[in-house]
């Protein structure tokens, strides 16, 4: 994994040469508008998309009181397939960002909240990968028969008028029983910063002097540039941060951002420490709201365990193009053209649907390939039996060492450069149909592509003799 998938700071949208004045934040410009912040939806994200299984394992271990390896077969061995559970190949769910408002005593309260946070998300369940757009809040959209800002919808009529609003706004085609959306989940305010101190905090590359404080609306940020160790409360400040040139875009981007950080942190931590999995648990119990089902969350988690952080955590916004009043303040107008995009992608094809031509793969030169060779697959000595095969095929290994967890079921190819092709060259090399390849992770240039191959257990399925499975961590 490039470091520079954490590392990459949130960028204004690229809208040409002309600048349109932003947005409130949802009070007209009044001091209440100030404040209102957005609750990240990483909740979701975290235990739905990229939970590798072990929170329900946990959970049997905290609260059932069994052991790892009764915990471990109940888990890994009835887990139906999502296509299974839910019916389809791909389902689309909703995600809304709640906010919260003062009472006169200072005491926050979420009624009549809005979605200040709006993501929908597609997950395929053939090619286990994700699709995710993001809505600006302030977008121009149809609520209730009358023209508003399309977050109105989750304060007039909660989640059913939020999918109504929201499903017509990208023109998501609706199912027989009248919804745009197979799910949704809904994230209350307090969601992002408790994520955040239930994993012991977070560290962000920031990319400029952020100050702001709004004593009424409990709001204090100050940052400067570097890499800073963010508790939860920190966390969210960062997340709300909007006096910066771009204002909302680049606080969707930052958002992300964080979202990215936290889902990289809890990888790396396996999801196997239990001081942490406790508060987890408790932390999606108390800020979470969803329709799905216990059985449906454990279905795409132990499906989703191999997917690739960074298509799980990127996610595209829908930009605009102008603004205007109306009733309901001031709201921007979309960029259709872009939406149309955004959404067909999102409805459309997931993954590599066409094979690249031949010659394109045999241009791929392995001596002008760096790899990375990661151990994924809890056996002993596979990373190093790779990394002997692709050294002859010429291919330079630059490292041979331990991926971030044993549970890797699918080999996984990941570029950190853009060359083309260079992952399916790999993967025709080693022999693994199946193995997955990631978006290049970025655009460096260079003499030589660099690659990190995570080696799952289906490379030990095409040896004509597997390595013997160790029941300690596995050497490389």
């Amino acid at each position: 994994m490039s470091k520079y998938l954490v590392a990459d700071p949130p960028l204004p949208p690229n809208d040409g040469p002309r600048r349109f004045p932003q947005p409130s934040s949802g009070g007209g410009g009044t001091p209440r508008g100030r404040w209102k912040t957005i609750a990240a939806v990483v909740a979701g994200l975290l235990l739905i998309l990229i939970g590798v299984g072990f929170g329900s394992i946990a959970y049997k271990m905290v609260v059932e009181r069994k052991p790892w390896s009764t915990s471990l077969g109940e888990v890994v061995f009835h887990v139906p397939s999502p296509q299974t559970v839910f019916g389809k190949d791909r389902i689309y769910v909703m995600m809304l960002g709640i906010d919260y408002d003062y009472t006169n005593t200072d005491q926050p309260y979420s009624g009549n909240a809005r979605s200040d946070t709006i993501m929908v998300a597609g997950l395929d369940f053939p090619t286990k990968s994700a699709k995710l757009v993001s809505v600006l809040r302030d977008s121009d959209a149809m609520v209730a028969g009358h023209e508003a800002k399309i977050n109105e919808a989750y304060s007039l009529g909660g989640v059913k008028l939020a999918d109504q609003a929201i499903g017509n706004f990208l023109g998501m085609p609706a199912s027989a029983n009248g919804r745009y959306f197979d799910r949704y989940i809904v994230i209350k305010i307090n969601a992002l910063k408790d994520f955040v101190n239930a994993i012991g905090g977070i560290d962000v590359p920031v990319t400029e002097t952020m100050n702001y404080d709004d004593t009424w609306g409990h709001l204090h940020i100050h940052f400067k540039p570097g890499l800073v160790h963010m508790n939860g409360e920190e966390a969210q400040g960062y997340a709300r941060f909007r006096h910066d040139a771009c204002s909302d875009p680049c606080r969707t981007k930052r958002q992300q951002q964080v979202i990215h950080i936290v889902m990289q942190k809890l990888k790396a931590d396996k999801f196997n420490d239990l001081t942490h999995i406790a508060q987890l648990i408790s932390v999606f119990d108390r800020d979470v709201s969803t329709n799905l089902t216990n059985d449906e969350i454990k279905s795409l988690a132990w499906s989703f365990k191999d997917a690739n952080i960074a298509d799980l955590s990127h996610a595209d916004t829908i930009g605009y193009v102008d603004t205007k009043d109306t009733a309901d303040g001031q709201v921007v107008i979309p960029d259709e053209t872009q939406k149309t995009k955004l959404v067909a992608g999102l409805l459309g094809a997931y993954g590599n649907v066409a094979p690249p031509p031949t010659n394109a793969i045999a241009a791929v030169k392995p001596a002008t390939v760096h790899v990375a060779v990661e151990n994924g697959s809890g056996i002993s000595g596979l990373a190093t039996t790779l990394a002997a095969k692709l050294r002859k095929l010429g291919y330079v290994v630059d490292s041979v060492g331990n991926a971030d967890a044993f549970t890797y079921d699918t080999t996984q190819i990941r570029p950190a450069s853009k060359v083309p092709y260079v992952g399916e060259r790999l993967r025709s090399d080693l022999g693994l149909a199946g193995a997955t390849i990631a978006d290049a992770t970025d655009a460096t240039p260079g003499p030589h592509a660099v690659v990190t191959v995570i080696v799952g257990r289906d490379f030990a399925q095409a040896q004509a003799t597997a390595a013997p499975t160790s029941s300690t961590a596995p050497a490389h």
